[in-house]
């Protein structure tokens, strides 16, 4: 019956074996996998030693389960000391594995003799066979051996319970709950007459527990998802949080940048209110919201740069959390700060410069248009008030949201409107000048004044302005004197074939021909201009501006009474 049931307590941590490797995982923990291994050779041997018939046999699966107050007791301490982030010295760790295995080797050598046991009788229970054994002179090494390891595991725990820190306190309870009661039971069944052994079944219930954790515990575990350098020599801090928001752990690096990271209780929601929930939590609302992967902060004076990502432990495994990974950017802060301070007064000068290109060039332009002016007698401030005019109007289209004037747009058409009669000093003085109306041929002469507008706009502008002003500033000029029924010139355009900043420089320079005092004509009615503006509409003029047109109507009189 033992012996059937240390079959089934093997087959258990078997499968134990298997489904941990199932889960296929990114890293793994060398103490776990020590014990997970160790448990069932170690369970073998209490099979076979109730299934063996002589004590040579007994002595030998002996061997095999000496492997369990030996080399399985140190692992576990040595991984409460990994959860609890205790750094042990490499020289400590060779010296503890060697005495151990030095142990091990020596109940080995006693194999043959009676140094270990003085005598071993086997007992046939039926149930399987019993060993009542009589302890040797050597006995009282592994004795002290067991004590020297519990008192390690006493102060360990000891330890825990008064170190602020971030470690997983249920996997801790649990390795020190299994590691304590094994040793107790061990003790128990040593002095007592005991058939057979129950320590595999705590075996077995500990290592299906620790199966279940070892998600849990893992991910409380940053060597797990970062490398042992970054863990403790690296310059960046690490974070990890679950899906619901709880902490789970960090590097010794975080403190620096997240101080209460130090005091965090680990499976618990960080501490509202503070520094580290407000960076944290902020940066997962934003990462799940719109997929934000990084946050700056400020500790102290200290820029530093948080950056989420998700984690699993499993290859192709569900996320389990969210890794953050902290740095300092305050020198990169500093560099960035210098750079855009350079480049501000950069664009300053830039800027400097630009203006006073584009003032010179309105100067040169607005000096030639003063120039045709002044040699125009029939024309003066012509230039100046259709420029001011063009900018109710264009005020006006914006208001009214007459074909949705973009800004650049509408400051480049102001910006135009001087140059529409700049060909006009091509034209001979005999023509531009006439008090009376010109004849056929001379006006013939005239209109080629749009044409050669456009050409001294191209040579004046062209290669040193933004090519969208040239071509708008190029239309004003060639085009203002189209019509919309396709009877103007210079091309005899119809409709919107004229582009539509020539169509509004058309109405300004019309109204302004209208309202003012020319030596052949005296200056019109107001009324009467606008008679003749919307009686023009959808012949001479875009049928689209007479809203336009009547919008800033008095506000045009208004200019013109006060100029």
């Amino acid at each position: 019956m033992a012996t059937i049931f240390f079959k089934l307590l093997l087959a258990v941590a078997v499968l134990v074996i298997l489904y941990m490797a199932h889960k296929n995982y990114e890293n793994i923990d060398i103490n776990y996998w020590t014990i997970v291994v160790l448990i069932p050779i170690v369970i073998l041997g209490y099979w076979l030693k109730t299934t063996v018939t002589t004590t040579e046999g007994a002595m030998v699966c002996f061997a095999i389960i000496y492997l369990d107050s030996t080399v399985m007791l140190i692992v576990m301490l040595f991984s409460m000391l990994r959860f609890l982030r205790i750094e042990v010295k490499a020289w400590v760790k060779t010296l503890a594995y060697t005495i151990t295995f030095g142990h091990v080797y020596m109940f080995w050598e006693c194999i043959h003799n009676d140094w270990y046991y003085t005598s071993m009788t086997l007992i046939d229970t039926g149930n399987g066979i019993a060993t009542k054994m009589t302890g040797g002179p050597l006995k009282i090494v592994h004795w002290i051996y067991l004590a020297i390891v519990l008192c390690a595991i006493v102060v360990t725990l000891i330890y825990a319970l008064v170190r602020r820190g971030t470690y997983s306190r249920r996997t801790l309870l649990l390795y020190a709950c299994v590691t304590v009661t094994g040793l107790v039971m061990y003790g128990l069944e040593s002095t007592l007459d005991v058939n057979f052994s129950s320590l595999p079944i705590l075996y077995v219930v500990a290592d299906v527990l620790i199966a279940v954790n070892y998600d849990h515990a893992h991910t409380h575990d940053i060597a797990c998802l970062i490398s042992e350098q970054q863990k403790y020599h690296g310059s960046r801090g690490y974070v990890a949080i679950d899906m619901e928001g709880r902490f789970l752990s960090c590097n010794l690096k975080s403190y620096e940048f997240l101080p209460e990271a130090e005091f965090q209780i680990v499976d618990a929601k960080l501490q509202k209110g503070s520094k580290m929930a407000a960076v944290l939590y902020d940066l997962m609302d934003a990462y799940r919201k719109d997929g934000t992967k990084k946050k700056d902060f400020y500790v102290g004076e200290m820029a530093c740069r948080c950056e989420i990502t998700e984690f699993t432990i499993r290859k192709d495994g569900k996320m389990q959390g969210f890794l953050f990974d902290i740095r300092d950017i305050t020198e990169e802060k500093k560099v960035l700060s210098v750079m855009q301070d350079y480049n501000d007064t950069l664009n300053e000068e830039v800027l400097k410069k630009t203006e006073n290109i584009k003032g010179i060039q309105e100067r040169v332009v607005l000096g030639l248009a003063n120039m045709v002016e002044n040699r125009d007698a029939n024309t003066g401030g012509h230039v100046k008030r259709t420029s001011d005019i063009i900018k109710i109007i264009v005020d006006e289209m914006e208001k009214q949201e007459i074909y949705n004037l973009s800004e650049q747009m509408a400051e480049d058409i102001v910006r135009a409107a001087p140059m529409h009669d700049l060909g006009k000093i091509t034209i001979e003085n005999n023509i531009l000048n006439k008090p009376a109306r010109l004849t056929k041929e001379e006006f013939e002469i005239m209109k080629t004044h749009s044409a050669k507008s456009g050409e001294f706009v191209n040579i004046i502008l062209k290669d040193v302005e933004e090519k969208h002003f040239v071509d708008v500033a190029f239309n004003v000029a060639r085009y203002h004197h189209e019509r919309w029924d396709g009877k103007g010139y210079p091309e005899g355009l119809v409709g919107e074939m004229i582009p539509l900043e020539a169509r509004i420089m058309a109405i300004a320079d019309v109204y302004d021909a209208l309202v003012s005092k020319r030596c052949y004509k005296e200056a019109m009615s107001f009324e009467k201009a606008a008679e003749i503006m919307t009686d023009g509409m959808g012949s001479q003029f875009d049928p689209n501006m007479l809203t336009v047109f009547l919008g800033c109507r008095e506000q045009l009189e208004k200019y013109y009474s006060e100029n």
